[in-house]
């Protein structure tokens, strides 16, 4: 019941409304903490970088990747302080996310920016301490007109996607619905 008991006033309304940062913040330390447990156990105790790929299933696999860019490999040639400036980059934009998640209106929009923050600080980390991020995970599908794959990514990259797709829905349906009016 986050966010229920703990209220916020807006000095220049005078109206309160529910407090929903501490709920971004802990689905945001949830996905920090999984992103980073999940590739130092690819890392540290698979060993895949020198396995190359472990096959899970027939759709799935476990296939180790240095993305030096940003998403989908884009910007893969920025140079030797590449890793730098994007890390620079994402952390701009989880501060952004953080005014954002300060005045965030409810109990969908919280927990989506946090997911989102703590995806692109998972990443971050990596971006410094390997000057890439590690991803390993690697959908695909064998149809009879050949193999379709998809990029591989990683726990911090789903969270991302999915914060975002939680926030496109949300804001569809929210311009339908009347403003919350907060006693």
């Amino acid at each position: 019941m986050l966010g229920r008991g703990r209220v916020r006033s807006d000095v220049q309304t005078g109206v309160t409304r529910p407090n929903f940062l501490p709920l971004g913040i802990i689905a945001g330390l949830i996905v920090l903490a999984a992103d980073q447990a999940s590739k130092w156990w690819v890392l540290n105790m698979l060993d895949l970088p020198s396995l190359r790929q472990v096959v899970l299933l027939p759709v799935l696999n476990l296939t180790m990747v240095w993305n030096k860019g940003v998403t989908f490999g884009l910007l893969n040639g920025l140079g030797d302080w590449g890793h730098v400036v994007l890390a620079v980059v994402a952390l701009t934009v989880v501060v952004a996310l953080g005014f954002w998640l300060r005045k965030a209106e409810n109990k969908v929009v919280a927990p989506a920016i946090g997911a989102i923050a703590g995806g692109a600080i998972g990443n971050v980390i990596d971006r410094v301490r390997f000057g890439g991020v590690v991803d390993f995970i690697h959908a695909h599908v064998d149809t009879r007109w050949g193999d379709i794959s998809w990029y591989v990514f990683n726990l911090a990259d789903a969270a991302i996607v999915c914060g975002v797709i939680v926030l496109v829905i949300e804001s569809q349906f929210s311009s339908r619905r009347p403003a919350p009016d907060y006693p």
